[in-house]
């Protein structure tokens, strides 16, 4: 009987286990419930909807979905949370690549805000405020139809601006432009405490610069408030197909790329896609296609580039082309679901070593995955970017100074991710960045690898900035009520 006895007391346990989950449920759904805050019912079309993460390749269980309309649900939906020792967090859009939307963990609370998505545009000030759910391509869709005004963000159309402006906000107008967040001039937030707080540069100032970098482990952003540019007349967007059927041919045409970053104009947004059977030169150019052909010209001949594509039109063609669908206007019950794993980096230009290791790793590995994987090497900084001009520490971004965003990306188009399918993509960060000092690369939050743990990711996403982070983070959220497997810890 006595070999037995470990077993049983396993099964106790996890008998144990779910019977506390169930009660804690039980006992969360109850407490939203009598606060007035409308909860997804489990297994319902709404809950499927809102707990089904992009990456299935990260599928978790939550304890609760409020599907949060108003302020007031969110400041009760986070008393009950904090009321029962459950962690809390905001979904926006529901694309982190990590599942952080859904906890990035099984047993949080999820306070789904995408039914919150209202954009308001004061043609007076060119200010614009946005509720805490609205999505890249409603924004878009709004502010410009509202008074053909516009900020630089991303290119998904679902894609959550809360998630996506908190922690940078990268995109194909932010060479010329900035980062979503540099956009970013006020905020309204819920915080652990349930309490609701204004900031900008002049109020809360310490949150406010938190927020823009690591906002999702900060609070609850109710309404984002944006300075805004009026939109230009005529935008080119444009593809040119490399031919580099060599190591040596692609060590050249690397080179030639990263060289020409450090002095790229500030009117072009370009970033080079390389996939296992193609190589892309793609991007926005802020004039018409004329304008295009003469700041490329040079690049194209270094490169043994060819302009497979160029459009002129206006604001919305080239959210369109780049979102990839006529329509931008999404809201609450947008679905898309892919399986994939993915990681970054952020680099300066590689040395000729790295360039090398970087371009002999591509050819005799990482085309041997036959899987449908790209690396996307974003030109991010230069003496023109936008991104690089404002201070270092203006932000909780960390990385205005890196050169090149790199963007690793690996995915099935059916069936389940092998468990050792990270390999291909881990060895291409591994092998550019062993022996590089710590303050020489940098991860970007926004494109998270999931198999971080939260120390480390902690130092690979904000750097220099993380003990400030912490310092906030204490100040607004001592108890880490909202918090992630990769997010900020309390000092």
């Amino acid at each position: 009987m006595h070999r037995f006895g470990p077993l049983l007391a396993l099964l106790g346990l996890a008998a144990s286990a779910h019977a506390s989950a169930v009660d804690t449920a039980a006992a969360l759904t109850d407490c939203l419930t009598k606060a007035g805050v409308p909860v997804d019912a489990s297994g319902s079309a709404d809950y499927m909807l809102d707990a089904t993460p992009f990456n299935l390749r990260l599928n978790y269980t939550p304890v609760a979905v409020a599907a949060v309309t108003t302020v007031k649900h969110i400041q009760d939906a986070v008393t009950c949370a904090k009321q029962l020792g459950v962690k809390a967090n905001a979904k926006c859009g529901g694309h982190s690549y990590a599942s952080f939307g859904l906890g990035g963990e099984d047993g949080h609370l999820i306070i789904e805000m995408t039914r919150m998505n209202k954009v308001v545009l004061d043609n007076a000030t060119g200010i614009a405020t946005a509720e805490g759910g609205t999505r890249l391509g409603h924004l878009a869709y709004e502010l410009y139809n509202q008074g053909k005004r516009a900020i630089s963000h991303g290119t998904c159309p679902g894609v959550g601006v809360g998630g996506h402006v908190l922690h940078g906000g990268y995109g194909v107008s932010s060479h010329t432009h900035g980062l979503a967040l540099d956009w970013l001039v006020g905020a309204t937030v819920v915080l652990a405490n349930s309490t609701i707080v204004n900031c900008s540069g002049t109020e809360n100032a310490d949150l406010f610069w938190a927020l823009r970098g690591a906002g999702g482990s900060m609070g609850i952003v109710t309404e984002f408030r944006f300075k805004t540019f009026e939109v230009p007349e005529k935008l080119t967007y444009f593809v040119a197909t490399v031919q580099w059927p060599t190591e040596a041919r692609a060590l050249m045409g690397m080179g030639a790329v990263q060289e020409f970053a450090k002095t790229m104009p500030a009117e072009l947004n370009m970033r080079l896609f390389i996939a296992r059977r193609f190589i892309n030169l793609e991007g926005l150019f802020y004039g018409d296609k004329e304008g295009l052909q003469a700041v490329l010209q040079p690049l194209m001949k270094q490169t043994n580039a060819t302009l497979a594509l160029a459009q002129t039109g206006g604001w919305l063609d080239q959210v369109k082309h780049f979102g990839g669908s006529s329509n931008i206007d999404q809201g609450h019950g947008h679905e898309e679901h892919e399986t994939f794993y993915s990681t970054s980096m952020y680099t300066n230009a590689l040395t000729d070593a790295q360039l090398q290791t970087f371009v002999s790793y591509w050819f005799k590995q990482a085309k041997n995955n036959t899987r449908d994987w790209y690396v996307q090497v974003d030109l991010h900084g230069g003496e023109n970017s936008a991104v690089s001009m404002p201070d270092a520490a203006s932000t909780s971004y960390a990385h205005r100074d890196y050169l090149l965003m790199y963007l690793l990306y690996d995915r099935v188009d059916k069936g389940i991710y092998p468990a050792d399918g990270h390999v291909y993509m881990d060895n291409f960060v591994g092998n550019v960045t062993q022996g590089m000092a710590r303050p020489d690369w940098g991860m970007y939050i926004n494109y998270p690898d999931s198999r971080l743990g939260q120390e480390e990711a902690q130092v690979n996403y904000w750097g220099g900035h993380l003990a400030k982070l912490q310092a906030v983070k204490k100040a607004v959220d001592p108890g880490n009520v909202f918090h992630y497997p990769q997010g900020i810890l309390p000092a």
